[in-house]
């Protein structure tokens, strides 16, 4: 392989790690502030595609303002899914959460059939995303590009809210201790829903890179990102952010860079992944950059 194919399928692979990488976050965000891993994530990550691809096509609003409210609407959906779903439960064992959100992933999925159809649909892609840019002998995909772009914007974004705000200095504290937070007079029931809504924004902005990569969505399109974020997020510390986004680029580095430089094992690519997943719980039970139960601050 030559070295401007190897750039090629290296810009690839660390924009889809940004977009494993921004999903992982969300889960990480979630379970870091109320230990819950929120498996109906994927299925929000596919809410939001629908949101704005509707948003676009039934009110005909421009591309960027559908992205925007289709945001916006998402954070809303993973505000109500914590209202009707987790919130009820906060008093009872952790595993009735869990299989709640196990439940709702599985209400999403059907929904979305119900209303939306089993059909896929085309996602709008604005021209200057399906351009090529040619950069002396290495071509890449102008989407792949703007992924990067955005998504470190977005990571820029969420450090600022997490370290610079009220409201992130009060998830950070109540991912220590809940009764701390009480007594400190923080809102915990607010801190949790803005939880959620920041963890499926972020869902809601991977949504739109991954759309913009693969432009069909479909009700079970969340599934796929939602697992690798998923494995992202376990790999790299479920509950640590830095370790969901380096879980995230080692993801994307196996997905697309395995199969380019050896594609004679390019069927195996699904099964090194759990591989990995493996070596790094044998290892590293906490992930990479996990720490042990109340280090967490």
């Amino acid at each position: 392989m030559g070295l401007s194919l190897f750039l090629q399928h290296l810009v690839n692979a660390i924009s889809l790690g940004f977009v494993f990488g921004l999903v992982a976050v969300g889960y990480a965000l979630v379970y870091g502030v109320v230990k819950l891993v929120n498996f109906a994530h994927g299925d929000v990550f596919m809410m939001s595609a629908y949101f704005m691809f509707y948003t676009s096509l039934i009110f005909g609003a421009p591309w960027l303002s559908a992205v925007l409210l289709g945001i916006v609407l998402t954070a809303l959906l993973g505000v109500g899914i914590e209202k009707v779903a987790y919130k009820p439960l906060r008093k009872y064992p952790r595993i009735n959460s869990l299989v709640s959100s196990i439940g709702m992933s599985f209400l999403l999925q059907n929904f979305a059939v119900v209303v939306f159809g089993g059909i896929q649909r085309s996602f709008p892609v604005p021209e200057p995303m399906k351009k090529t840019l040619i950069i002396g002998d290495v071509r890449v995909q102008a989407v792949s590009i703007y992924t990067i772009i955005f998504s470190i914007a977005t990571v820029i974004v969420l450090g600022l809210i997490l370290q610079k705000t009220k409201i992130g200095l009060a998830m950070r504290i109540l991912s220590r201790d809940f009764d701390t937070a009480r007594l400190m007079g923080i809102n915990v029931n607010r801190t949790i829903s803005f939880t959620f809504a920041l963890g499926s924004a972020l869902a809601a902005v991977s949504a739109v890179f991954w759309a913009l990569r693969y432009p069909q969505i479909f009700p079970f399109m969340g599934q796929y990102p939602g697992s690798r974020a998923f494995i992202a997020a376990v790999v790299g510390g479920i509950g640590s952010l830095k370790g969901a986004l380096l879980g995230g680029f080692l993801l994307g580095v196996l997905t697309v860079l395995l199969p380019a430089m050896f594609p004679e094992y390019s069927g195996y690519r699904e099964a090194l992944i759990f591989v990995l997943l493996v070596i790094v719980l044998i290892f590293k039970p906490n992930g990479l950059f996990g720490q042990e139960a109340g280090e967490k601050a």
